[in-house]
């Protein structure tokens, strides 16, 4: 295997220009717990009634050589899961003044009722720029879809991306699809550039236990002493018939019987859990793949209506565009490396060595080995950017801020109020 260096501006440009057909990194992760310790996959519901959740396992081919063997493998963290952990990574750099990148957000702050759900960026919302809180929300008291910024995405395509380019580059990188947006389901589709995948391989399931001994010995009550709904909700539950919530049929009790256990007090007795119990693993491997191919794709008009003009400058402004965004995907992946992957409890992972990163030939040749620290990766997409803008494609970097819309901001108290009503009826 052929020494790294440290990518650079020019051999970025160099690769997007056909001198390769994708960046690529293969990760090998282990247990943090180290051999032998679980780990616990995402669980997924499944159309079989008698199993409420699963983990996503397969049997995957390996071939070295000549010899071809099946291992089974669980999936650890999805591409859509991963995406949104490299828009965090994106996002917390934005935040700390570090990486020049257009973010267009709603902004809560100032609803009274609302205040804690803050600033959700285009980095926050799973459909991206075409999300619906985006779309529901106003700029300068303009719908945003009826805004120039808005409107001008909406015809986007491969073609004509500049729009998208300079309100949500991560768009072109991560993909999206503007289902909700003038068009419906016909609207704009950008495929992913950057797609990451964590499996564990030799996946043997495991067993979950769960108990619990109340330090306050409590002891079911009877029949004759049920635990009923606090006629306060606040109050929650009282031994008091007095202080009862009532309906037509009397005083409510908690849960179904009234028990201690219904308001979480009591012992748990020791039970097994064999559908989400864990699995151990040989190892895991984060395998992310930057298309090259795909950015080259999509083309970058400079003038308004996407006039023709010089193809010199055409070339220019496209190729500056796309190492800006093949840059953006790499950074998304040197951050995501240096956060680390604590996928959820009991599910972190730690790799056998720094992520080195290729640039796959598009003739078969061995990949050049690449290497960045977090600090170059964030200079490769400023350097990149202000490239960009020299051919006429600039970023601003101070986000584009759009307030809630009344019908948004009402949809989101009704809801919050009919969650809590909801509780409260689960409770009684």
């Amino acid at each position: 295997m052929s020494k790294s260096t440290t990518l650079t501006l020019e051999m970025l440009m160099s690769a997007v220009d056909g001198g390769a057909v994708a960046v690529r990194a293969i990760n090998r992760l282990y247990p943090v717990g180290g051999a032998g310790d679980k780990v616990f996959p995402p669980t997924y519901t499944t159309d079989d009634k008698s199993v409420k959740t699963r983990y996503a396992t397969e049997l995957r081919v390996i071939r070295e050589g000549d010899a071809v063997r099946q291992m089974k493998t669980v999936l650890l963290d999805s591409v859509q899961s991963q995406a949104n952990r490299m828009e965090q990574a994106l996002l917390r750099a934005w935040k700390r003044g570090n990486l020049a990148l257009p973010v267009v957000q709603v902004d809560f702050s100032g609803d009274p009722d609302l205040g804690d759900l803050g600033a959700i960026t285009s980095l926050d919302a799973p459909h991206r720029l075409a999300d619906a809180l985006l779309r529901d929300s106003l700029l300068d008291g303009v719908p945003f879809r009826m805004s120039g910024p808005g409107a001008s995405f909406t015809d986007a395509k491969p073609k004509h991306a500049t729009s998208l380019y300079v309100l949500c580059p991560t768009a072109l990188v991560f993909g999206m699809w503007d289902s909700t947006g003038p068009k419906g389901g016909a609207g704009t589709k950008f495929a992913r550039a950057l797609t990451s995948e964590i499996v564990g391989w030799g996946a043997e399931a495991g067993v979950k236990t769960s108990s619990r001994i109340d330090p306050a010995a409590i002891q079911k009550l009877g029949a004759d002493h049920p635990i009923y709904s606090h006629k306060d909700p606040e109050q929650h539950w009282t031994l008091d018939v007095a202080e009862a919530a009532r309906d037509a049929k009397g005083p409510i009790k908690v849960g179904k019987t009234g028990k201690p256990s219904e308001v979480n007090h009591g012992n748990i007795a020791p039970s097994l859990d064999r559908e989400a119990g864990g699995v151990t693993i040989d190892y895991a491997t984060q395998t992310a793949v930057l298309s090259l191919i795909a950015l080259r794709r999509l083309s970058f008009p400079t003038r308004p209506g996407g006039q023709t003009f010089a193809d010199a400058e055409m070339t220019r402004a496209d190729l500056a565009a796309r190492t800006a965004l093949a840059a953006l995907g790499i950074a998304a992946l040197v951050l995501l490396a240096q956060e680390g992957h604590d996928l959820r409890s009991r599910c972190v992972l730690v790799p056998d060595g720094p992520l080195v990163l290729e640039l796959v030939s598009p003739h078969g040749d061995e990949p050049v080995r690449v290497t960045l620290t977090p600090a170059q990766a964030i200079e490769l997409v400023n350097a990149a950017a202000r490239q960009a803008a020299d051919a006429g494609l600039p970023w601003d970097s101070a986000p584009l801020t759009l307030m809630p819309s009344p019908k948004l901001s009402g949809l989101i108290r009704e809801s919050r109020k009919q969650a809590m009503q909801g509780a409260v009826e689960a409770e009684a």
